[in-house]
This record gives C-alpha cells, structure tokens and sequence, in this order.
C-alpha cells in the first residue's frame, strides 16, 4: 500500500482531526473511564456518541431536544454517564447536575467535561464556566461528595489566542502541548454517586 505524501507528512508530524484545546482532555478522561473495566457498565452518553465504541457493556446516547436533562431524569439508571461540552450550553445546569445523580446507580460515576478560556459559542445557548475549583462544588451541590471527585485542566496561551476565531484542530509537533495551568482552556471532572448504607 503507497502512502501519499500529505497522509506522510501528518503523520510524522503528529496532525490529528482532533481539536487542539481537547487532545489532552481525551486522553486523559478515556484513561480514566479506562480504569473502571467498562466492559462491565452500563453508560449513557449526554449529546453526544465519542464514546460509543469504548467497549461498555451497553451504550446509550441522548440528545436534546429529544431528551433535554435539565427537564427530568431517565427511568433507566446507569453506571456511568457522560457529558462532554454539554453543561456549559445549559438553562438550568443545576437540575440537569441532580436529574444526572438520579439517573446513576449507586456508586455510579459521572464524567464532565467544559471550556473554560474560549469565546462564547452560541449555536445553542451558552451560559456557564467553571475552573476546576468551581466544578467540583458545582458537582457537590448536585449532591455528589466532594471527596469523590477528582478534576483535571489543561490549557495554554497558545491554543486560547488560536481558538480565538475559530476552533482550531491538532498540528502535532506545530502546537504547543505544554500546559500552563493558570491558563486552562478545558476542565474535566470525574465523580463518583455515594453508596447507600
């Protein structure tokens, strides 16, 4: 099989079709869902499906307006549910944080992940950020404790000017990896639902 030049030099240059601000937020969150042997959850994707052939025992995708989170929780429950980029473009991000906590089975992990330093992007509504600091309390008041949450961030000012007008997708060796962490453009959290006594 002959490989084209263009397909040669991205490749050795590190050129993905992933956005720049989010290479690091998914390498990290798919090692952390790793950690929990998906093979044996139940999950349950919040507008979206990157994470459909993950390997979970069964998969399940909403999207608004079909199911809107903020309005009321599912019948089923899950044992994992993920939201990447959805909370930061909710009405109502503290009832859709408690409709996700029903929705979970005891024990049950949620994964989030929001911008924080990149314009507004208002396709749909967008009305929220949170620093690591405010996630977690954020998540604390939707009941999960805060001692079951661990959060990550990464960012720097290259990727923030760059995804100043418009996003802007990974060009290996070309972007800066590096992070600055007073300067995070994306923050993720996962956490864990108490189990009952």
């Amino acid at each position: 099989m002959q490989i084209k030049p263009k397909q040669f030099i991205k490749k050795n240059l590190g050129i993905e079709d992933q956005l720049w601000l989010r290479v690091v937020e998914t390498k990290t969150t798919r090692k952390l869902i790793g950690e929990l042997s998906p093979a044996g959850l139940n999950c349950l994707e919040i507008s979206g499906n990157r994470w459909k052939d993950f390997g979970f025992k069964t998969y399940k995708s909403t999207a608004y307006p079909d199911y809107d989170v903020c309005e009321a929780p599912l019948t089923e429950r899950y044992d994992v549910i993920i939201a990447e980029h959805v909370f930061e473009h909710l009405l109502w991000p503290y009832r859709a944080g408690k409709n996700v906590y029903e929705m979970l089975n005891e024990g049950g992990y949620l994964l989030i992940s929001t911008p924080f330093l990149v314009r507004l992007h208002t396709a749909y509504a967008d009305c929220s950020r949170w620093s690591e600091t405010g996630l977690k309390y954020f998540l604390a008041e939707c009941g999960f404790p805060l001692e079951n949450t661990s959060t990550g961030s990464w960012g720097n000012r290259a990727c923030i000017k760059a995804n100043f007008l418009k996003w802007v997708k990974h060009r290996g060796v070309l972007h800066s990896m590096v992070n600055e962490p007073n300067f995070p453009i994306v923050v993720w959290a996962l956490t864990k639902k108490h189990h009952a006594n």
